[in-house]
């Protein structure tokens, strides 16, 4: 096996960070995905408007990030065959080395209308076992199981099973790419964007006034389409099983005018002491009111 490879060199913005003060998780994926750019380039690929897409994602968040931070994402591949790559990231702190963040890819290669996969020429297939590299300990699934990705309902068949509606929205411009197409930030964006009208179950007042904020531990996502712009994305959300400290949710993203899934996502999250920077016991009154919203069924 070889060493892992630098490909991205950054900083975390401020604007990049949320209202808990520490970078969003849709920018973790914003620099998983320029590494990917940075990789897809090493192997020769990316002409004629063909790209290297993650169908999914597995993402381990190890330790915040503040705005100003020094990031690189070191890398390589896991495996390859005939039409995709399985691709480790992790993102370190460029002055401590400290690994902050995790993820596991499975791309292929898609041509320009993001319709069809591509078979990996032999040149990439072959530049690719020159990365090859180990998955560390650090980065294997804790509190999640990478099963067979399931097949989704349609939206109807959400609404019925009782899952809030978090979200319902044209894709916005900066969710989308220059030709069009949503982001793989696009899809996290959306998440971000609609946990909180998941958690306003949880008490009539905001949370963060309190000092207590929250924090996604861990995620998966699985991608099933590709959205243009102009669809109309609808979220629906629930709780899949609460814990001692941390809990686990989920969301299924459909397009709102035909109501085909787009793509599926679970997390595990923790509520956060924003001053003490640090995770906390779930409350009773909490635990309550999440263990009502728990939708038997919702798998990704």
């Amino acid at each position: 096996m070889n060493e892992m490879s630098e490909l991205y060199r950054n900083s975390v913005r401020l604007w990049e960070c949320d209202q808990m003060g520490h970078l969003n998780v849709q920018f973790y994926v914003e620099k998983a995905t320029a590494a990917l750019a940075v990789l897809e380039q090493r192997l020769g690929l990316g002409d004629d408007g063909q790209r290297l897409v993650a169908r999914e994602h597995h993402i381990r968040f190890l330790r915040e990030q503040r705005p100003g931070v020094p990031v690189r994402l070191m890398g390589g591949v896991l495996d390859v065959d005939a039409t995709h790559l399985r691709v480790y990231l992790e993102m370190r702190h460029a002055a401590t080395d400290v690994v902050a963040a995790t993820f596991v890819a499975r791309v292929e290669l898609t041509d320009a209308q993001r319709e069809q996969t591509l078979p990996l020429p032999d040149s990439a297939r072959n530049q690719a076992d020159r990365l090859l590299v180990e998955l560390p300990p650090h980065a294997a699934p804790r509190g999640l199981e990478l099963t067979p990705p399931a097949t989704l309902p349609r939206l109807e068949q959400a609404d019925a099973m009782g899952m809030v509606p978090t979200y319902l929205t044209p894709l916005e411009p900066h969710l989308v790419d220059a030709d069009g197409f949503m982001t793989t930030r696009g899809y996290m964006g959306v998440i971000s964007d609609a946990v909180p009208n998941l958690l306003v179950h949880l008490s009539s007042d905001d949370p963060s006034t309190r000092g207590i904020g929250g924090a996604a531990l861990e995620y998966r996502l699985v991608y099933h389409r590709t959205p243009r712009r102009g669809t109309v994305i609808a979220l629906r959300s629930g709780i899949i099983d609460v814990g001692t400290k941390a809990y686990r949710f989920g969301h299924w993203m459909f397009d709102a005018g035909s109501g085909e899934p787009v793509a599926a996502a679970m997390a595990v999250a923790v509520l956060f002491d924003l001053e003490a920077r640090k995770a906390i016991a779930i409350p009773d009154d909490r635990r309550v009111l999440l263990e009502k919203m728990i939708v038997p069924g919702l798998v990704v």
